[in-house]
């Protein structure tokens, strides 16, 4: 893989932009929980009430706050608090109580300020129920809630008929309900005060269901803003991993081609025609597959797996053992079936190689097996390697279809392990819904980083192995090359060849196709070369434009050898017909003008005159030579067909 990692070169850029964008997607994904959580715990338990801290608290509930607060935090809370009179016209309509009584109203304050007054009050709040929890056990009564869940049953009346008791308590027990409250996650101390503010608010007269309307709606719109720009990301980041995968396979495609239209017989010997349309194809497909899910999956998996981590601890990190359970499983579970199916990756590509072959043979020689009778024989040679390939295709496939109903019931055990473990701590004040939920989310969000790994662990083998076909084509050097300094021809022996003591064997090959041929064919004259079949014939003629290089000796055109020229000048003064002919789609005349792109239709109707291609009856051969100058109709690259419309003219 690393040897084709040069194609991404040109798209560097875009991969960028691509990560940029995977990141920004990935912030939006792990940023939702958070605020569903926000909505669960805040919208609707607090009523859309954010802080600990009152914005405007009646004389007594200020009273009451205050006396389970140390000296410090009650002179920084009366610090930052206005004492309004009854009946100041500019808070009735705010708070409906000020028409009657005395309320404290809060000051400007900035963030650092409401920080520390929201631990202010959530501890005082945690103090509080600590002291009615132990009141209670001394007096044996539930006078007071003993849990932060019950604060909602609390009778503010009935308290502020108690302060002189609780102002009176002994500076032990209020120390020591201080302690207790102080070991209470901030964040619920937090939510406790804010349960306070609730009642608080009711008893001033505040519509606490429009301040939790507003809150559900803006935290609604903020999360379907945030859910918009990670959509906006996924889809550019579709749009650019499809860029460059489409962009680098079509450069892989190319040099492919060019790297073989530069190779010569040997090198298709090496290489077989299949092989060779495989690897331009499929396996350049397998690659591209991979570019399309590795921008998408490699970065993004990562950035999802940890950040869901980093978010887990932010929001609970008593139930992390769970995410650990929960990856040693996957770990488990990918590695024995990766170690199955892993193997066979490899044998599919040359299986596929395999099928190619099968099927061009049959589809080459298809006149060859219809003239012997052997479609049946071809049948079964064909369903052989078809049912070979299938049958490991369904194999590697029955691992894999295991791999995700496993992982979903992973997943579902996890959720229902969260949510037995997350009742618990929300029963004893240590969790609240919300954080459940969104842990539950954050757990299935980092599953699901393992489950995009897993799948670029099934992609990149066979991808691998595609890519090391890949590469073996395109490292592949031909072994005819030009010359560095390379020669004219002899223009004063037009037409002339020679063959000086040449012998030539095949690679690999025990002995000699040719040994010690020596003649010279010159223009003007017929030079026949007669032999059986195997004899070298057509090796002999394949080694004058170098398909092949001699072993030995040496081959003239025109007085000079044929390796001290480019290939290029020693085709342009060859003439080819092949032993097979092959016509190319597109017209008549552009497959006349195959060989000479600038040829005049004169010299076209000569050309099918020497091949016979023209209708040989006098009253018909002008209006054949009028088709062929004009005829427009294309045809497949099949020559039979082809040679039936040339007869047609």
């Amino acid at each position: 893989m690393r040897r084709l990692a040069s194609y991404l070169k040109p798209f560097t850029a875009t991969l960028i932009l691509a990560i940029i964008l995977l990141f920004g997607q990935a912030m939006a994904d792990l940023n939702l929980p958070h605020y569903m959580s926000d909505i669960v715990n805040t919208g609707i338990q607090q009523s859309g009430i954010e802080n600990a801290v009152p914005e405007a608290i009646s004389e007594n509930g200020f009273t009451l706050m205050t006396t389970f607060m140390t000296d410090a935090d009650k002179a920084k809370v009366k610090e930052n608090y206005t004492l309004v009179t009854a009946g100041d016209t500019k808070y009735v309509k705010d708070y409906p109580l000020a028409k009657t009584e005395n309320i404290y109203v809060l000051k400007d304050i900035n963030k650092d300020t409401e920080q520390e007054l929201n631990s202010i009050f959530g501890m005082a709040a945690g103090t509080f129920i600590q002291v009615s929890k132990d009141m209670a056990e001394q007096s044996g009564q539930g006078a007071a809630p003993d849990k932060a869940s019950e604060v909602g049953t609390v009778d503010f009346q009935q308290l502020y008929t108690m302060l002189p008791a609780f102002q009176q308590l002994p500076a032990d027990m209020m120390n020591k309900a201080r302690e207790v409250a102080a070991q209470t996650d901030p964040t619920m101390q937090q939510a406790t005060g804010s349960s306070f503010v609730k009642l608080l608010y009711s008893e001033l007269g505040i519509d606490l269901g429009k301040i939790q309307n507003a809150y559900i709606i803006k935290t609604g719109l903020i999360m379907l803003l945030i859910a918009l720009g990670g959509v906006a990301a996924a889809v550019l980041v579709g749009l650019c991993a499809a860029r460059v995968a489409a962009g680098a396979s079509k450069n892989l495609r190319r040099d492919i081609f060019s790297k073989v239209e530069s190779f010569s017989n040997k090198e298709f010997d090496k290489f077989s025609t299949s092989s060779l349309i495989t690897r331009t194809t499929n396996d350049v497909t397998q690659v591209q597959m991979l570019i399309i899910m590795g921008v998408r999956m490699v970065f993004y998996a990562p950035i999802l797996g940890i950040g869901g981590i980093i978010m887990v601890l932010r929001e609970n990190a008593s139930m992390t053992w769970i995410i650990g359970i929960a990856v040693a499983l996957l770990i488990v579970l990918i590695v024995t079936v990766f170690s199955i199916a892993m193997p066979k990756f490899k044998i599919i590509q040359k299986l596929i190689d395999k099928l190619n072959l099968v099927s061009r043979e049959n589809l080459s020689g298809l006149m060859v097996v219809r003239a012997f009778g052997t479609q049946k024989f071809e049948e079964n040679r064909f369903d052989k390697a078809n049912q070979d390939l299938t049958k490991t295709n369904l194999f590697v496939n029955r691992v894999m279809v295991f791999m995700f109903p496993a992982m979903m019931l992973i997943m579902n055990f996890i959720t229902l392990l969260i949510v037995w473990v997350g009742s618990k701590q929300i029963a004893d004040s240590s969790m609240q819904v919300g954080d459940m939920m969104a842990f539950m989310q954050y757990a299935m969000q980092i599953i699901m980083s393992f489950l995009m790994i897993s799948m670029m662990f099934i992609m990149v083998p066979r991808a691998s192995v595609s890519a090391t076909r890949i590469a073996e084509v395109l490292e592949t050097e031909p072994t005819i090359i030009d010359p560095k300094q390379a020669k004219p021809f002899n223009d004063s022996k037009h037409g002339e060849i020679e063959f000086k003591n040449v012998s030539f064997r095949y690679e690999n090959a025990s002995e000699d196709v040719l040994h010690n041929i020596s003649f010279k064919a010159r223009p003007g004259e017929t030079t026949a070369i007669i032999g059986s079949t195997g004899a070298g014939k057509s090796t002999m003629i394949n080694l004058i434009p170098r398909f092949y290089d001699v072993t030995s000796g040496e081959i003239l055109v025109n007085g000079v050898n044929v390796k001290e020229v480019t290939q290029y000048d020693l085709h342009d003064q060859i003439g080819y017909v092949p032993q097979k002919g092959v016509l190319l789609t597109g017209t008549i005349s552009s497959n006349l003008r195959y060989g000479k792109k600038e040829a005049t239709d004169e010299e076209i109707t000569q050309a099918a005159e020497i091949a016979q291609a023209l209708n040989s009856s006098p009253s018909k051969r002008k209006a054949s030579r009028s088709r062929l100058l004009k005829a427009e109709l294309t045809f497949p690259v099949d020559r039979n067909s082809g040679y039936q419309l040339l007869a047609r003219l």
